[in-house]
């Protein structure tokens, strides 16, 4: 995007080092060793970083549009301002509000919608800019060491459409085991998943409970456009609840990569199998699907190799999604429609899925 120093100073404030191209803008890169751990999905906190910091940009961008777009809307003039004082004043609290899971979504509708002449919602922004609702549940977990506080938002209105209804607004009891379950999986996840952990930690600070499907089988998505937020239902077993934030968080990840590095091409006519659906897919979609399985095959893996107390189980798991995974990332390299990044990166992910064997190195 180009502009003038208004939008430099909004896209340097993202903190990123990068080469400056000709129009002033500092541009986000992935070096190749940490878009390789990426695809492996070992990038860790430092790939987190990395593309939070790109989140920031965009969003900085995104409200940016949204006041030349609309110059004389007092209620939005007066909320973006107080946006440039935390940025200059208060460089934590502007993160923390710029990354609020919602705000891309909402400043993004709100552009497509001034685009096409409606009336749009622009006092939303000072909405988002406060804190989280005081009925969000906030949890500090901490395991051997490493803490992780999420926010369970079960109540208040829900900008982002998760697939599922939300579950909210739940009662104490109900919130009471959320924050048990959630402490469980934590603690599987530090003591056999500790490198997802902090991944999870680091990028994950929301957590939106949604009802289980109607035949009461739990659910759990990711928003393409929330990004830091995981949506769920409860499993009943912390183990499956663990499985479902690593799940999540790495379709987190791949939409944060997207935003700096096209993968394939945009979604055409056609189509392709994913082993764990009954219809048929476009190629973005299968991405999504064969990343985000790498980790539950890695998950089941790591299982296996801790011994768990129902090995029958994780073997079976394991062996399941580690096959599905090859084979859709097998269709992947033969669509013809990912970009020379987008097939380095799919043969990265394949190798990491060939490397699992269920032993301890896999953890």
């Amino acid at each position: 995007m180009a502009g003038g120093s208004e939008t430099v100073a909004a896209a340097e404030a993202a903190g990123v080092p990068g080469a400056r191209a000709a129009d002033g803008l500092p541009r986000h890169g992935v070096d190749r060793a940490t878009f390789r751990a990426i695809a492996a999905a070992r990038g860790g906190p430092e790939a987190v970083r990395l593309l939070r910091a790109g989140q920031l940009s965009k969003r900085a961008l995104l409200l940016l549009a949204l006041r030349r777009a609309a110059p004389g809307d007092r209620d939005y003039r007066t909320a973006y301002a107080r946006v440039c004082a935390l940025q200059r004043d208060d460089r934590p609290r502007w993160e923390e509000a710029l990354l609020r899971p919602e705000l891309d979504a909402w400043a993004a509708d709100c552009l497509r919608g001034l685009a096409a002449g409606e009336a749009v919602p622009l006092d939303g922004l000072g909405e988002l800019l406060r804190a989280a609702p005081s009925s969000a549940l906030r949890l500090e977990l901490e395991c051997d060491g490493l803490r992780w506080a999420p926010t369970v938002e079960h109540a208040g209105t829900h900008r982002v459409d998760y697939g599922r209804p939300p579950a909210g607004p739940l009662s104490d009891a109900e919130l009471d085991q959320w924050a048990d379950e959630l402490e469980q999986a934590w603690r599987i996840l530090v003591r056999r998943h500790r490198r997802h952990a902090a991944a999870v930690a680091a990028c994950v600070g929301v957590i939106v409970p949604l009802r289980p499907a109607p035949g009461g089988e739990a659910v759990s998505a990711a928003a393409r456009r929330a990004y830091g937020a995981v949506a769920a239902s409860l499993p009943g077993e912390p183990v499956l609840l663990a499985l479902a934030l690593v799940h999540e968080f790495l379709h987190v990840q791949l939409g944060a990569l997207l935003d700096l590095v096209p993968l394939h091409r945009p979604n055409g006519a056609a189509v392709y199998h994913a082993p764990w659906r009954p219809d048929l897919r476009p190629v973005g979609a299968l991405l999504q699907g064969t990343y985000a399985h790498l980790g539950v095959a890695d998950f089941w893996a790591a299982e296996l190799a801790a011994g768990t107390s129902e090995p029958a189980r994780a073997e079976r798991e394991f062996t399941c999604w580690r096959t599905h995974t090859l084979a859709a990332g097998r269709t992947l390299l033969e669509s013809g429609e990912l970009t020379a990044h987008g097939r380095e990166f799919t043969e990265e992910l394949v190798r990491a899925v060939h490397a699992l064997d269920g032993s301890a190195a896999t953890r």
